[in-house]
């Protein structure tokens, strides 16, 4: 690394109201070489506390009077609105700032390939909040994955919260993670199949689910996807309403299998079992000891106090992971290479995404990439209410 100091804003408008944001706005507190210089919100109840948190020199109202301003390096976008994305990232780009940016990237593929093209024009670097690419427990389970510790990997099952947004609007707001795990696992999927349901009635192009959140186009209370991937590995993503299931991801192989299932406390563990029958014989799993291979040279201890705090989840996965895709961005924008959660890899997410509704509605298997790259539902304005 440089003796550069690298100078960051955080945009996080607490005028729009939206669900538990994961901890983006800490993520650069504590590294070496980084100074936090702005933080951008249009309301400012209790500012001096918000700014505490970021630990920003300056207050902004908008995202431009920021950016023109501060001329920051790297501005970090803590929307879970998808549809915010786009002009903050154009923005952002105009001005030479890389982006470190939550997920989901968008609410369509078109509007991903419009970032990925203004991402390749600008030379900036945008790096995804998917924080199971840097979280340990899915860093170690791809290392015992391709170490055979498992035999040959044979199918990932993954589930998203089947909460009350079991469906389509658990498929964008959860499911991208457990896509981008699978592909983080595995590689570019090769094809899909899916079948879609709303009432046990299969989805049509003119339906919509009524979304929490405005994501963009959703559809059906239940989705059952076969994704494969390179060396024959079938990629499974589940989600029903209702059913209210730990969120997670499990390996089986021809030796034995690995799970991780996600849970709104401050534990997350990887367990392996170690026989090759099929878990359906009745399996045994243990706990993986997890060795701290991380580190930031020079870098603050963690702040776990924070956890549990507005806007930042009770587990440290999410304050660790930031931390570590934080310190991954600057690198990659130092080193000329895509960071370990790419720009690329989200899109990628939205076209898996979206390639699960275009194999329901076709009837059949869909190829990646996909050729037509609308939105199998119709585009959207920000809320449901505007697809067409």
């Amino acid at each position: 690394m440089t003796a550069k100091t690298w100078r960051v804003g955080i945009v996080k408008d607490t005028s729009k109201p939206m669900l538990g944001l994961h901890g983006l706005h800490v993520a650069f507190r504590g590294l070496p070489g980084v100074e936090v210089v702005a933080h951008v919100d249009s309301n400012t109840e209790d500012l001096d506390g918000k700014m505490a948190f970021t630990g920003a020199r300056r207050h902004y109202a908008t995202l431009p009077e920021m950016l023109q301003s501060e001329a920051p390096d790297i501005v970090v976008l803590t929307s879970r609105h998808p549809y915010d994305h786009l002009p903050q990232i154009e923005a952002a780009a105009e001005a030479g700032s890389h982006v470190y940016c939550e997920k989901p990237l968008s609410a369509t593929l078109l509007e991903a390939d419009r970032i990925v093209e203004i991402a390749e024009s600008s030379g900036i670097r945008i790096c995804m909040a998917h924080p199971g690419r840097y979280a340990l427990v899915f860093r170690a389970m791809k290392r015992m994955v391709e170490a055979g510790e498992i035999g040959r990997p044979r199918t990932a099952w993954g589930r998203g919260k089947c909460d009350h947004r079991g469906g389509g609007e658990d498929l964008i707001v959860l499911g991208t993670h457990i896509l981008d795990l699978q592909r983080f696992l595995f590689g570019t999927p090769e094809h899909v199949y899916a079948d879609i349901s709303e009432n046990g009635r299969p989805i049509v192009t003119t339906d919509r689910a009524e979304t929490v959140e405005p994501i963009g186009p959703a559809a059906g209370d239940h989705i059952f996807a076969q994704f494969r991937f390179p060396g024959d590995v079938r990629g499974i993503f589940e989600s029903r309403r209702g059913l209210n299931t730990q969120m997670g991801l499990t390996v089986v192989g021809t030796e034995g299998a690995l799970s991780m299932r996600f849970d709104d406390g401050a534990t997350r563990k990887l367990r392996v079992c170690r026989s090759p029958e099929p878990l359906e014989y009745g399996a045994s799993f243990e706990d993986v000891p997890l060795t701290e291979d991380r580190e930031i040279p020079g870098a603050e201890p963690l702040d776990y106090s924070l956890c549990g705090q507005k806007d930042i989840p009770t587990a440290r996965y999410f304050l660790e992971a930031n931390r570590f895709a934080a310190w991954d961005l600057i690198h990659s924008i130092e080193e000329d290479h895509q960071p370990v959660s790419s720009v690329y890899d989200a899109r990628l997410a939205q076209e898996m995404i979206q390639g699960i509704y275009a194999a329901h509605l076709s009837g059949g298997m869909v190829r990646f990439p996909l050729e037509n790259r609308e939105h199998p539902l119709g585009e959207c304005a920000p809320g449901p209410a505007h697809c067409e």
